[in-house]
Order: structure tokens, then C-alpha cells, then sequence
């Protein structure tokens, strides 16, 4: 399990193959709320689950799977 307090807000989060998938905006308990204005995301509020990451570096947010795949299954935050 990823140490939640590694995840910050800016980090970009890619997926297994390095694809762009957002930024963090913010953590919220065990989902990672990626930023609004980010073009991968449409402009809109994406949750992916905690568990989805692999590693945590000073840049990135490293995901188990990959960019098509984490984007096929977040979820986009009701309003």
C-alpha cells in the first residue's frame, strides 16, 4: 500500500505505460481527486481510487494500470 501522504497536489498521474491521465487536485480519503482544468480530463472532476497507484515519485503518480484502461473506469464527480 502507497503512503497516502506522498500524494500531493500538482503531481502529474500517469499510467503503467506513461500515458498522461491528470493531476492531483486532491486526496479525499481513498480516492485522488485529479484537477479540473486538465485537458486528458475534459475539463471535469475525475475520482480514481488510492489503490490504483503503484509508486509515488517527486514528479509523478504512477498507476497499475494504463492510461485507456484508468480512464475507462474513473469516475467523474457528481456536482
Amino acid at each position: 500500500m502507497v503512503d497516502v501522504s506522498l500524494i500531493k497536489e500538482h503531481l502529474e498521474v500517469v499510467g503503467s505505460d506513461g500515458g498522461h491521465v491528470g493531476r492531483v487536485d486532491h486526496v479525499l480519503g481513498d480516492q485522488i481527486e485529479l484537477a479540473k482544468l486538465d485537458f486528458a480530463g475534459g475539463f471535469k472532476h475525475h475520482l480514481i481510487p488510492v489503490n490504483w497507484v503503484e509508486k509515488v515519485d517527486d514528479k509523478h503518480v504512477h498507476l497499475n494500470l494504463t492510461q485507456e484502461d484508468a480512464k475507462a473506469r474513473w469516475a467523474e464527480k457528481p456536482h
